[in-house]
């Protein structure tokens, strides 16, 4: 009897762990990012990495002084970018764009998270 009753506990915490939602795990990204403000940066893609746990996408611009900058930006992780249509060819090294979101908390680096990807006019990138 006591073999039954701990069989039957298994399949019902088998039966529940099955059909609980997934869940993405994410971190937040306040402690790195300043949600307070939002930069634009309009360049030209140089890399585009396209990997877990998080993508990032390389952006040569021009900086204040005149002098190129490269800016990271921090994206998804690709799994969860595949499931939205994106592939690593879905930017190339050389497109131009826009990226609107929020800067790195950290002085003297060219960080940004959270960005709406555009193309300089304002068109959409879409996958």
């Amino acid at each position: 009897m006591r073999a039954s009753v701990w069989l039957g506990l298994l399949v019902a915490l088998v039966a529940m762990g099955l059909s609980y939602p997934s869940v993405d795990a994410h971190h937040s990204s306040a402690p790195f990012y300043d949600p307070e403000q939002q930069i634009e940066v309009i360049g030209v893609v140089e890399r585009f990495v396209f990997r877990n746990p998080n993508s990032f996408l390389y952006v040569e611009a021009g900086g204040d002084d005149g002098a190129s900058v490269v800016w990271e930006i921090e994206m998804g992780a690709s799994v969860s970018m595949t499931r939205r249509g994106w592939t690593p060819h879905t930017i190339a090294v050389g497109d131009e764009v826009k990226v609107v979101g929020q800067p790195s908390r950290a002085p003297g680096t060219t960080g940004v998270c959270c960005a709406e990807l555009t193309r300089p006019d304002g068109s959409p990138i879409r996958p």
